[in-house]
C-alpha cells in the first residue's frame, strides 16, 4: 500500500518511546525492548528525561531532543503527563502517537476532560493517535511490536482489532501455540482517534489481510462502521466478539472503555446487514480465528462427517441439523469409492462411520473421496482414541493428502494425551483441531451462513412500488402542524393521518364531548365498542384511559364517565384533548410496529409480539431501514409470532405478503423524517382478512 493515511503510522521508519526504561516489568521498559530486539529495520530511540541511557542505547529527554523527525512516538507515562508529551510530539511533527497509558474517558470527570482534549488535539495536529488505555499494536510483517505484549504475533492474514489489551495477549498467547499469524495485531482500547471503521477501511485495501476479527465493547461512529464492514464483508470474512450483551455487561464494558456499548439487538441487526459474522463466547471466538487462518471457506452449508464413533456422528448430525446445517448427500462415485476403499462393515452413507478399527488409510481414503464430491462443501473428521486408534498415523495420512486444501476440513481429536501427537502434525500442515465436534461445525456453518448472506447481499433491492412523494408532502404537514403546537406527543387521528399516508390502514376514530354523544356513535358504527383518551401522553392505559369490549350504550357512557374522572384526576387541562370511540376489531393477532433513534447507528425497525403484555413476552426483532419485501419477511421471520402468522395446524394465519408490503412501507417513514425520536404502533391487528393499525404515537424530537 502506498500514500494509506494510516501507512506510515503501523509502517514507521524511526519511533520514540517515551517513558522506556531499564526497569525490568515495567511497560515502557517492555515496548522499548520488544521493539530494539526485534526484526523492526528503522530507528528506535528510548526518551526519558531522568536517565541518560536505557537499555544500553543513548536516551533524549524529550522528543524534541531526537534530531531526525519521528513518525510515532510511543507513550507510556502517568495520565497527567500525557496531555503535555502529546503537544511535545505534535511541535515536533510527529506523524502518530501511540497511548498506552490509562486515566482517560473510563476515569471520571478529570479523565473525560483529557480525552476531549487529545481528540482536540489529533484534529488540530493532523498526528494520528490509537489508545488511550491500550496495549499498542504489532506489525508482524514489518518485524515491529510497538506494544508491551510479552512475546510478538507470528505474520499472516488475520488482522485482529481489540478494545481489550487482556484479551490480546490471551488470544496471543493461544495463537503462538497453534502457529495462527497476524497481518496486524492492533488494541485500540478507547479510540480517542483512530477506531473501528477507520482500521476496517485501512485493511480493506491491503492485499496482506485476508480476514478481521474483532473484540468490540463501544463503538464512536456507527454508519461509518456499517459501511466500512459491509464493504469489507463483500469479498472476506470479519468475526466479532462484542461485549455489554445485557445490561450488567453494558455497565462493565462502560466502565472500561468510558462509552455506552449500545443495543444489543440492534448490534445484531448491524452486523448482519453489514455480514459481520457474531461470535457468542471467548471460545467460539477463537475458534474462529483457527478456522479462518486454515481453512478455505466453505461456499454452502453441506457437510461430510467421518467418524470412528457412531454416537459421535449421532450428536454431530443433530447439531448440525439444529443450526441450519445439512449433510451432504454424497455422489454415488463417490460412494462406491467408500465402498471399495472401506471395510465391509462401515458406513458409506453420511456420516460415514468407518468404525471403531478404522485404520489410517481408511479415514485417508473417506478424506480424499469427500474432497472430490461436488455435493461436499467442508468435511469434518472425528477421531476418537479407542485402543486400536493409530491417532498419529490417522494424522500423517490426512495431512498429507495432495488436494487437502480444495475444501474446509475440520478435525475434531476427542481426547487428550493419546492424541496429543496427531494434533501437533495437523497444526503444522495447517489444518485446524477443535476438542469436540460442535466447535468446528458452529466455524463452519458460521462462515458458510457469510458466505450466503454475501450472495443476497449482492442482489439488487428491491425497491417497494409506492407514492412516496406524496406520502410524506401529508405527513410533513401533520408534523409541521405538531410543531406549531408545541405537541411532544403525535397520536390519535393525527397519528393516523401520517401512518396512512404510508398504507398503513388504520381504524376510524370518532371524537366525543360528552357520554350521551359517545353512546349515540357506538349505536350507529356498531357494538362492541373501545373508548380512547386523547391526550398526547405515552401510556393512556396506565392513565385509567381505555375501555374495551363494550356492548350497550349504558356501558359507553359509564365508561366515558369514568375516563373523564380519571382524565381529571391525572392530566392537567391543557393535557386533554378528547375522548373517541372505535369500532372493535376481531383480529386473531396483535403485533407491535415501531421505530425508534439509536444513539449509535440512528433509525431501527422494531417488530414483534403487541398488546399490552409485549414487555414481558419480549418477542421482538430488529432490523435497519429501509427494508423491502424480502427484507421484512427476514425481520418478521425472527420471531416467534411469525410460526402463528404463517398459519398453525388448522388455524389460519395473515397475509405474509401484504404484512411485509406494510413493513416496508413504514421503514421509511424514519429516513423521511429525521426529526423522529420513537413511533410505536400497538397493537397492529392482523389476520387472513387484513391489517389494522388501532394504536399509534409518533414522539418528534424536541
Amino acid at each position: 500500500m502506498q500514500n494509506e493515511p494510516l501507512d506510515g503510522f503501523f509502517n514507521p521508519q524511526t519511533i520514540a518511546v517515551i517513558g522506556a526504561s531499564d526497569r525490568p516489568h515495567s511497560v515502557g521498559g517492555a515496548i522499548f525492548s520488544n521493539i530494539k530486539n526485534g526484526t523492526f529495520t528503522g530507528k528506535v530511540f528510548p526518551v526519558n528525561n531522568k536517565n541518560a541511557s536505557v537499555q544500553g542505547q543513548k536516551a533524549f529527554p524529550s522528543v524534541g531532543d531526537i534530531s531526525e523527525k519521528v513518525d510515532l512516538a510511543v507513550i507510556a507515562a502517568p495520565a497527567p503527563a500525557v496531555l503535555p508529551i502529546l503537544d511535545d510530539c505534535a511541535r515536533a511533527g510527529a506523524g502518530g502517537a501511540v497511548i498506552v497509558s490509562s486515566g482517560f474517558k473510563e476515569s471520571g470527570k478529570q479523565g473525560k476532560k483529557d480525552f476531549s482534549a487529545i481528540q482536540k488535539l489529533a484534529r488540530t495536529s493532523g498526528m494520528r493517535i490509537l489508545g488511550p488505555n491500550c496495549l499498542g499494536f504489532a506489525n508482524p510483517r514489518a518485524g515491529l511490536n510497538a506494544s508491551f505484549a510479552p512475546q510478538s504475533p507470528l505474520p499472516g492474514s488475520i488482522a485482529f482489532i481489540s478494545q481489550s489489551g487482556a484479551l490480546c495477549g490471551t488470544l496471543l498467547d493461544w495463537s503462538l501455540r497453534d502457529n495462527i499469524g497476524f497481518s496486524h495485531f492492533v488494541s485500540i482500547g478507547s479510540a480517542a482517534d483512530i477506531d473501528f471503521a477507520e482500521m476496517i477501511e485501512y485493511f480493506s485495501r491491503d492485499e496482506n489481510v485476508g480476514s478481521i476479527l474483532l473484540y468490540m465493547e463501544s463503538l464512536n461512529d456507527g454508519p461509518r462502521f456499517i459501511a466500512a464492514a459491509r464493504d469489507f464483508c463483500q469479498t472476506k470474512p470479519i468475526v466479532c466478539l462484542k461485549a455489554g450483551a445485557n445490561s450488567a455487561g453494558a455497565a462493565a464494558a462502560a466502565s472500561h472503555t468510558g462509552a455506552i456499548a449500545g443495543n444489543d439487538k440492534v448490534f445484531s441487526a448491524v452486523f448482519e446487514r453489514a455480514g459481520v459474522i457474531r461470535a457468542a463466547t471467548i471460545s467460539e471466538f477463537y475458534n474462529y480465528a483457527r478456522t479462518l487462518n486454515h481453512c478455505k471457506k466453505p461456499q454452502g452449508r453441506r457437510l461430510a462427517i467421518i467418524t470412528n464413533a457412531g454416537g459421535s456422528g449421532v450428536i454431530s448430525t443433530d447439531f448440525l441439523a439444529q443450526n441450519g446445517g445439512e449433510l451432504s448427500k454424497l455422489a454415488t462415485k463417490t460412494i462406491k469409492t467408500l465402498a471399495s476403499t472401506l471395510p465391509p462393515a462401515a458406513s458409506r452413507a453420511n456420516p460415514i462411520d468407518v468404525l471403531g478399527d478404522g485404520a489410517p488409510e481408511h479415514y485417508r481414503a473417506a478424506v480424499s473421496a469427500c474432497l472430490k464430491d461436488k455435493n461436499v462443501d467442508g468435511i469434518m473428521a472425528i477421531i476418537s482414541p479407542q485402543a486400536v486408534t493409530q491417532s498419529k498415523k490417522i494424522a500423517e495420512g490426512i495431512a498429507g493428502i495432495e488436494d487437502i486444501a480444495a475444501k474446509p476440513v475440520f478435525i475434531s481429536f476427542m481426547g487428550a494425551a493419546r492424541v496429543a501427537e496427531g494434533v501437533e502434525i495437523f497444526r503444522r500442515a495447517g489444518i485446524p483441531t477443535y476438542r469436540t465436534p460442535e466447535k468446528a461445525i458452529a466455524c463452519f456453518l458460521g462462515l458458510a451462513k457469510w458466505q450466503k448472506d454475501l450472495k443476497r447481499a449482492k442482489k439488487a433491492f428491491s425497491r417497494v412500488r409506492f407514492d412516496f412523494d406524496s406520502a410524506k408532502n401529508t405527513a410533513a404537514e401533520v408534523f409541521a402542524a405538531a410543531a406549531e403546537k408545541k405537541q411532544s406527543i403525535i397520536d390519535g387521528e393525527a397519528a393516523r393521518k401520517i401512518l396512512q399516508a404510508y398504507g398503513l390502514p388504520g381504524n376510524p376514530a370518532h371524537p366525543a364531548k360528552t357520554a350521551g354523544q359517545a353512546a349515540t356513535i357506538a349505536k350507529k358504527i356498531g357494538f362492541p365498542v373501545a373508548l380512547k383518551l386523547q391526550s398526547g401522553l405515552a401510556h393512556k392505559t396506565e392513565l385509567g384511559g381505555v375501555r374495551l369490549n363494550l356492548d350497550t350504550a349504558a356501558e359507553v357512557k359509564k365508561a366515558f364517565n369514568e375516563i373523564e374522572k380519571n382524565a381529571e384526576k391525572h392530566l392537567r387541562a391543557k393535557d386533554f384533548r378528547e375522548i373517541t370511540v372505535e369500532k372493535m376489531v376481531d383480529k386473531k393477532y396483535e403485533l407491535i410496529v415501531g421505530a425508534k433513534i439509536d444513539p449509535l447507528f440512528g433509525p431501527v425497525i422494531v417488530f414483534g409480539a403487541g398488546g399490552t403484555a409485549v414487555e414481558i413476552f419480549d418477542d421482538t426483532a430488529i432490523g435497519l431501514p429501509p427494508l423491502d419485501a424480502a427484507g421484512a419477511k427476514e425481520l418478521m421471520a425472527k420471531t416467534k409470532i411469525f410460526k402463528l402468522l404463517k398459519g398453525y395446524r388448522n388455524i389460519k394465519g395473515a397475509d405474509i405478503e401484504e404484512l411485509a408490503g406494510v413493513m416496508a412501507r413504514f421503514s421509511r417513514l424514519p429516513l423521511d423524517f429525521p426529526q423522529i425520536k420513537e413511533i410505536d404502533i400497538n397493537p397492529l391487528a392482523v389476520d387472513q382478512t387484513g391489517i389494522v393499525a388501532l394504536d399509534a404515537k409518533i414522539i418528534p424530537e424536541k
